[in-house]
């Protein structure tokens, strides 16, 4: 009996934890869409149909890692070269965007799946 009430707690105490875990993960990205809407990403990029169709970035979550998306904003002439992107205007650096803004754009970007 005593064993069954402590297996049911621990069950307990993991669900607990993963749906805060998971309200983070979508608050972040909520967080990282609203980025998206304030640096306006749309001038340049499109996502579902929406902004500029010559830089979509449907299904960049299956195409790029996080750490990738993150060197793309920090460094996006760099990544220019190392990939051979040729798009004019070439990408501004979102260097000075707060690292916390950067990590909810790339957890946005993340969610782009095909």
């Amino acid at each position: 009996m005593i064993q069954s009430r402590v297996s049911v707690t621990a069950v307990a105490v993991v669900l607990i934890a993963c749906g805060t875990a998971f309200a983070q993960d979508a608050a972040m990205v909520e967080k990282g869409k609203t980025v998206f809407t304030d640096q306006k990403c749309k001038l340049c990029h499109s996502v579902a149909g929406v902004g500029n169709p010559k830089g979509s970035l449907d299904g960049v979550g299956s195409k790029l890692t996080a750490d990738e998306m993150k060197q793309w904003l920090q460094n996006p002439k760099e990544m220019a070269e190392k990939t051979k992107a040729e798009r004019k205007p070439p990408m501004k650096s979102f260097a000075t965007l707060p690292a916390a803004d950067q990590d909810a754009l790339v957890a946005y970007l993340q969610t782009l799946k095909k």
